[in-house]
Order: structure tokens, then sequence, then C-alpha cells
């Protein structure tokens, strides 16, 4: 059987429980129905944490800046030229606004290739540095 920790859908964080804890853990359990009994034999009962923190709303998420995902992309999209924005064109906004607030490696590729290239574009002459 595969040891899950309970805590890894949350914050990958795990923590030691308090005696009074534990004691209330135990009442959970017994009040606890056999199907949902079920889930926490799966991880474990001595992993199951009853008491984890929940997760972060996404919109509270913030990148390095401190920015949410729809803070970058609101100020991105107001510098975009009119003309030139699409729908598509804000979905790839939005969709590597997440990528970078989530710390998704993929994105993080995207945005290492994008400076890269926009050097070599600046360093052959086809796009003024200013």
């Amino acid at each position: 059987m595969v040891n899950i920790s309970g805590s890894m859908f949350r914050d990958s964080t795990t923590r030691e429980l308090t005696p009074d804890e534990e004691v209330q853990k135990r009442a959970i359990w017994d009040a606890m129905s056999p199907r949902r009994r079920k889930y926490v034999e799966r991880i474990g009962y001595e992993n199951w944490d009853p008491f984890q923190k929940p997760n972060d709303p996404l919109d509270t998420r913030q990148d390095i800046t401190k920015r949410t995902t729809q803070q970058l992309v609101r100020e991105f999209l107001q510098t975009a030229n009119k003309k030139d924005y699409t729908n598509e064109y804000g979905r790839g906004a939005l969709e590597t606004a997440l990528g970078i607030v989530n710390k998704d490696e993929k994105y993080r590729g995207v945005f290492d290739f994008c400076v890269w290239y926009y050097n070599i574009l600046i360093k052959e002459g086809h796009v003024d540095e200013g």
C-alpha cells in the first residue's frame, strides 16, 4: 500500500498534532460514516489531519511582484495595442500569467525563451531597443 500524506492535498506540510487535537481527531473518526472512513483508511489514519489549512484561493496567489494573475493580465493588456488585441491574445496572456503565478515549469521555459529571442532580435537589428 502506498503511504500518502493526508496533507499533501493542501500545502504539503506535515505537522504534529497536540494531545488535545489527537483526542478531537479520535472523536471525529468515531463519528464518521463508514464511507468517509474508507478515504481516511486509504491515506492512513496516522497521516490524516482533520485540521488542515484550506487551499489558498486562486485569486490570492501572487507572483514575486506581489501581483495576482488578474492584476498582471489587466496591467499587461492595458499596454497592448488595441488593433492587435484578440481573444486568443488575451487567453495567451491569461494562461501565461497563471503559469507564472503557479510556478509552472512550462511557463518558465516559455518566459526564458521569449527573453532570449527578444535579445536576439535586438542584437540583429530587427527590434529597436526603445
